[in-house]
């Protein structure tokens, strides 16, 4: 059968590849026209035009098909000479190579020059109504007075600075003029403790610190200059704290201390750009890492920007105009590659969301579509499940016809979940792409767009692989698992543009991390299942996997039909020793405000696991509890879930990324409670 037309991002993209046939030569790592490649590396059944051929280029010629995207896409000050020079066994990765280009160039003048007046930012500051606007022009002037002082700071090319800042256009300014001047920007969420702070400024050995006065959350006040003085007292590479003021309260300045407003304004607001090799280092991101200390992942210039702008394009199908309303926050990947980055790369107007889903009341992600007129919303299931327990009006009170995608983004969403979004915030009208990506990917790698043309998309699932993601499931063994209708650990095989390339300071830990425990492909730590029709569907971590009498089961498969049921918004399951069967299930569960029989709905909730997936995977025991321990990004911690349930919760490690500590004590008092009445009933 002859395949289906493409959507309009994927055809726009595919017509930009056929331009060039004819032009031989422009690039040494592309001597025959894309067309004839493109024709020649796909069989018959997948057309010229069809969604099957552009994929099976960018699998078969990576060079082929990133060569000319990256070519016309970015602009560059030296053209490249090899599109890639990759070596999964070794951990070597390379795009791009002998471009210089300068990222803040491609965020903001190249548009300036074009529309100087267009809207990059629209700030939605944590109080409703008080948005503030910034034009390509205005973030340029203020991007370059900031670089200046770095510059005027003693910050040099490939120097360190980390950003300590909420959500905020000086945030999204201090990232590019970093990026301006060749200095390597480390963002740290502004809600870590001083500690985790201090770890990561001495791990990248940071020279500056930029900082706010305080923070606006959910109305409350973040004393932030507090925490980062704190913190540098133990941080002997910090020569300068710059201060910015987000409220008018005023804070101690010690010997550190420079008032950046002050600075900023004695200072021109045009500043030279560095011209970058396309592997210099970009910016650091920490994340978790299984030993406890963070991890320091290392993104580079040209291959990193050029993912993160095409998967914003074609994920999300954006047009020009459109404002694009990713609500994470900058402290996380998502937010570098979908609120910063991505966007403002395509010359997008991408909206900063300082605020919480519930403040001031469960109105607020809709209140704020309706205001801003949202293209696409892009958001977190955990917050989706918080606002469903709110129940469907806080919605339609608000007029969502401005949106057309709508986005999901951080762990797997669970039936129900995605059907209200589906439903009740897209009134059964937008496109819901469920996206699987990490930290260390840079960009979205599994996700129900790009396709063809109205292709299907099933409920919670990330189905698609991006152009040029190659995933293969290998068992316990190493072998590739073929076919459908299999499971096994999820692991890419061959190199993408916008991977990180190494952990700072520690490529041998990269090399362990990644790529040790399936030689030639990069592990993702994730366990997937592949159907029949070749969709893939994340199942969970691979350390959050049971093996309950000899059935392997991934927790995830456990919350997800259990959280299908309407009183259960939120679960988290995990594995404990079991004398007979090795390891049992143990569910934490929230309920609804209005249940009132709570072990009626435990009943329905493993009849239903065990009708849903089987009688042994009904979870031991199901503990209620008020809410579950959540990282500020809104991961469940289930490593400190395991701890209690073990008998060690005196012991809980490093509990620093949790978005507020009580939940443990609430968390401890409640599950002695349980296992007083399990005694009692003995």
């Amino acid at each position: 059968m002859a395949a289906r037309s493409l959507g309009s991002g994927v055809g726009r993209l595919l017509r930009g590849l056929h331009r060039r046939s004819g032009q031989s030569g422009w690039l040494l790592s592309v001597s025959r026209s894309t067309a004839t490649r493109l024709l020649g590396s796909v069989s018959l059944a997948a057309q010229p035009g069809s969604y099957p051929a552009l994929s099976a280029q960018a699998a078969q010629e990576p060079a082929a098909f990133w060569g000319p995207l990256a070519r016309d896409t970015l602009v560059w000050d030296t053209p490249y000479h090899t599109v890639w020079d990759c070596d999964f066994r070794t951990g070597k990765i390379g795009w791009f190579l002998g471009g210089q280009l300068n990222v803040s160039v491609n965020c903001l003048d190249q548009h300036v020059q074009k529309s100087p007046e267009a809207i990059a930012l629209i700030w939605e500051r944590d109080e409703p109504g008080t948005e503030v606007r910034i034009t390509y022009r205005e973030l340029l002037e203020t991007t370059c007075r900031l670089a200046n002082t770095l510059k005027r700071h003693g910050v040099h090319r490939g120097d360190r600075v980390a950003i300590y800042m909420p959500v905020s256009p000086l945030a999204v300014a201090a990232m590019l003029a970093c990026a301006r001047i060749g200095a390597i920007h480390t963002v740290v969420f502004a809600g870590f403790s001083a500690e985790s702070l201090a770890g990561r400024i001495n791990d990248a050995k940071c020279k500056v610190v930029i900082t706010f006065n305080q923070g606006l959350r959910g109305g409350r006040v973040v004393e932030l200059k507090k925490i980062v003085d704190e913190a540098v007292k133990n941080c002997p590479t910090v020569q300068h704290v710059l201060v910015a003021h987000r409220t008018d309260a005023k804070v101690h300045m010690g010997n550190l201390d420079i008032p950046l407003e002050q600075e900023m304004a004695n200072e021109a607001p045009v500043c030279a750009p560095e011209s970058m090799n396309s592997e210099d280092m970009l910016f650091m991101l920490y994340t978790s890492g299984s030993t406890g200390s963070p991890k320091g992942l290392v993104h580079t210039q040209a291959g990193y920007l050029l993912y993160a702008a095409m998967t914003h394009k074609l994920v999300f199908d954006y047009q020009p105009g459109d404002v694009f309303g990713c609500v994470a926050d900058i402290g996380w990947i998502t937010g570098h590659s979908y609120v910063v980055y991505g966007p403002l790369c395509n010359g997008a107007t991408t909206v900063l969301f300082e605020s919480t889903p519930v403040y001031p009341d469960a109105g607020r992600y809709w209140e704020t579509v309706q205001r801003l007129k949202i293209n696409q919303f892009y958001g977190a299931p955990t917050a989706v499940r918080l606002l469903l327990k709110y129940g469907d009006d806080w919605v339609k009170k608000y007029d969502r016809s401005s949106l057309r995608t709508l986005g999901s983004v951080g762990e797997p969403i669970n039936h129900e979940a995605w059907e209200w979004l589906h439903k009740v915030v897209g009134d059964g009208r937008c496109t819901l792409v469920d996206t699987w990506w990490q930290t260390e990917t840079g960009g979205i790698c599994i996700a129900p767009r790009p396709s063809e043309d109205g292709a299907e998309i099933l409920p919670g699932m990330a189905m698609r692989p991006f152009f040029g993601i190659v995933p293969a499931l290998l068992d316990e063994k190493g072998n590739v698992v073929e076919g459908g209708d299999v499971s096994g650990a999820l692991c890419i095989s061959q190199a993408w543009p916008g991977m990180a390339r190494t952990i700072y300071g520690d490529h041998q830990r990269f090399i362990d991390a990644y790529f040790r425990a399936y030689p030639g492909y990069y592990f993702t730590g994730d366990g997937a299942h592949r159907t029949e029709g070749g969709y893939y569907q994340i199942t969970g971590r691979m350390d959050d996997v049971i093996n309950i009498s000899g059935h392997r089961l991934g927790t995830a498969e456990i919350e997800d039909a259990m959280a299908d049921h309407p009183a259960v918004p939120e679960t988290a399951v995990i594995g404990y020793p079991h004398d007979i069967k090795g390891e049992a299930a143990f569910a934490f569960i929230v309920l609804k405000d209005d249940i009132s029989d709570t072990n009626m709905v435990v009943n329905e909730l493993k009849l239903a696991v065990a009708t849903k997936i089987a009688k042994y995977a009904v979870p031991d025991q199901i503990l209620v509890v008020k809410r579950l321990p959540k990282t500020r990004s809104g991961k469940v911690m289930r490593r400190l879930l395991r701890k209690i349930i073990t008998s060690k919760g005196q012991d809980l490690g490093d509990t620093t990324t949790l978005e507020d500590p009580s939940v443990i004590t609430e968390i401890l008092s409640a599950f002695q409670k349980y296992e007083d009445q399990r005694a009692a009933a003995k």
